[in-house]
């Protein structure tokens, strides 16, 4: 009895020196802090070139033009030095930009050596803020590429209202619109030269007369307006900073077409396809249609109706024989009024193509 009571007390002893084994374990386990991640290595500086090296200084890295008129040249430098102990050489200078235009007389430098680059910076036409760079590469084991901007700002020397000339022709007369041509830095000017697409537009001018301000009369040619709708005025001027201003121009035509195109697709050659369009006056005017014709005869009018001041085409269009590999044919159909005004109506059929087999 005694044997067997001692193997159940060692048993008793064994198992509670486990557990507390355990608990100890668990316990130092908690008390430990979490494992950090490892950071990772700071970058490191470049490394100090063995032995005599070229090194590159630019006393300034940016320049700034400020305010520039439209299209101006403009110059800068950038001066610079080897500050090392061997030969420096410059083997590139790089743009971004076709309006900049680098100048070196020389690209080796000895220790000590002063040198610029001269850039020359044609100013867009449009204004607005604008940055540009450049970049240079030489053999400065510690710097082989600088970066150089230069900033401007684009500013108008001449304004004119309004942007753009929109003409509204009534019957027979042609519409005018007053152009005011204005200098925004006070400096007086003329205007030498006055000239339209297709000498639509006109106006007269005294190119003796110099003034901060000059306002042109434009007004359009009944005869020369009926062949464009939209076109610009190129106006020269004798303004020191803006030898010419382009001035967009419209014409509202006396007709329309309603829809104002013709578009085919999917067309089969020799399948007609029905069409309706109507040809309506833009100042509510009484006309009459006097002909119709397709210039690539694709096109025939089935019926014609006037209803008011307006007139409705039926019209049948024949998609014509093509080869295989043309994809698209375009005609115009031309409606003539008995007054001589005129309006194009754009045609284009688009074919089926078929599936690679």
């Amino acid at each position: 009895m005694k044997f067997g009571r001692s193997i159940s007390s060692i048993g008793i002893l064994c198992f509670v020196l486990i557990l507390q084994g355990c608990f100890t374990a668990n316990s130092n386990a908690a008390e430990q802090p979490a494992k950090q991640a490892t950071p990772s290595p700071a970058p490191q500086p470049a490394a100090e070139p063995k032995g005599p090296a070229p090194k590159i200084y630019f006393e300034n890295t940016l320049y700034d033009f400020g305010p520039v008129a439209p299209k101006s040249s403009n110059t800068c430098e950038f001066k610079f030095e080897n500050r090392g102990s061997a030969v420096l050489e410059i083997n590139d200078i790089s743009k971004t930009c076709g309006c900049t235009v680098p100048e070196l007389e020389k690209k080796t430098y000895t220790p000590g050596e002063k040198g610029a680059i001269k850039i020359t910076y044609n100013a867009d036409p449009s204004a607005g803020p604008r940055t540009r760079h450049l970049y240079v590469f030489s053999n400065d084991p510690a710097n082989p590429r600088v970066e150089l901007t230069i900033k401007a700002i684009i500013a108008e020397k001449v304004a004119f209202e309004p942007e753009k000339l929109e003409f509204m022709l009534k019957s027979k007369s042609a519409g005018e619109v007053d152009l005011k041509i204005r200098s925004l830095d006070g400096k007086p000017f003329s205007v030498t030269k006055f000239e339209a697409t297709s000498n639509a537009i006109t106006a007269d001018f005294d190119p003796n007369h110099k003034a901060p301000e000059i306002v042109l009369k434009t007004k359009v040619d009944s005869q020369k307006s009926r062949a464009i709708a939209n076109g610009r005025v190129e106006i020269g001027l004798t303004h020191p900073e803006c030898d010419k201003i382009t001035v967009p121009f419209s014409i509202l035509s006396r007709l329309r077409s309603d829809p104002p195109a013709i578009n085919i697709i999917n067309a089969e050659p020799g399948k007609a396809v029905q069409k309706e369009i109507w040809i309506l006056s833009n100042y509510d005017e009484d006309f009459e249609i006097a002909s119709v014709e397709s210039k690539e005869k694709n096109i025939k009018v089935v019926s014609r109706e006037k209803m008011g001041n307006r007139y409705k085409l039926a019209l049948e269009i024949m998609p014509p024989d093509v080869k295989v590999s043309v994809r698209i044919v375009t005609d115009v159909l031309s409606v003539s009024t008995k007054d001589g005004e005129k309006v194009d109506i754009a045609c284009r059929i688009f074919f089926q193509q078929s599936k690679p087999k």
